[in-house]
């Protein structure tokens, strides 16, 4: 999200970049299921399910930013968090959850699938899908409380990552919508990352030539100042 990400876009590239992002959604769905080598014998394995039961779990729930488009899965910022946690020490096990295109609508019918696989930690990551398309801050603020109270009745400690509108779409939308983010921070207690692509954004050099996604590099950024920060704090 560069300049074009707080200015005018041609709606050209911006229906290219929802074509492209629906195609990614739709080929993440029909992967095949993991062959029976790929599964655990059960019975000779009690020293890997016993660490795998003590680590914890940090799922990312986000959009094609957390999906890693345009960059390797493990140049993605959750993969990066996971790798920079085990190398301290931490057992950790970080779940890229991203969906390209993905809306504060769509999190929410995935939500009860999240909140089934029992996270401690859960990032909500979404919302800049619903700018970009000039959903009512007010719709998809309720959207998003109902993932944040969907995500904590299953017991995992919920991050709210926030997101900031496009200029272009006027002071009253932007106003709104960014506003909502801390808004629901206070209300529920909820560790804040204010600006997911602070120190990212309006970088060229940071930045894929669609000026939304992030390159590796931004995507390290995105980590190591904004994600990483509340993380640890959570995980002392």
């Amino acid at each position: 999200m560069s300049r074009s990400w707080f200015g005018p876009r041609p709606p050209a590239a911006a229906l290219q970049i929802f074509a492209a992002a629906a195609l990614l959604s739709a080929c993440a769905a029909g992967g095949g299921s993991a062959p029976d080598s790929a599964l655990p014998v059960v019975g000779e394995q009690p020293a890997a399910l016993a660490a795998i039961a003590s680590e914890t779990v940090i799922i990312v729930m986000g959009d094609s930013i957390t999906a890693g488009l345009g960059v390797q899965l493990e140049e993605a910022y959750p993969a990066l968090l996971e790798a920079r946690l085990r190398a301290e020490g931490h057992a950790v096990r970080v779940v890229n959850s991203g969906v390209s295109g993905e809306t504060t609508a769509g999190g929410l019918r995935r939500a009860d699938f999240i909140a089934r696989q029992k996270g401690d930690i859960v990032i909500v990551a979404l919302g800049g899908n619903d700018a970009l398309r000039g959903i009512d801050p007010a719709a998809a603020a309720v959207q998003l409380e109902s993932i944040i109270n969907i995500l904590a009745q299953s017991g995992a400690r919920v991050v709210l990552a926030g997101m900031y509108a496009p200029h272009n779409l006027g002071s009253a939308y932007v106003g709104s919508f960014d506003a909502m983010y801390p808004a629901l921070a206070k209300k529920y207690a909820l560790p804040l990352v204010p600006f997911l692509l602070e120190g990212v954004a309006l970088d060229p050099a940071l930045n894929q030539p669609d000026g939304i996604h992030p390159t590796p590099a931004g995507q390290r950024i995105i980590m190591e100042q904004n994600i990483y920060p509340v993380i640890i704090g959570l995980l002392k």
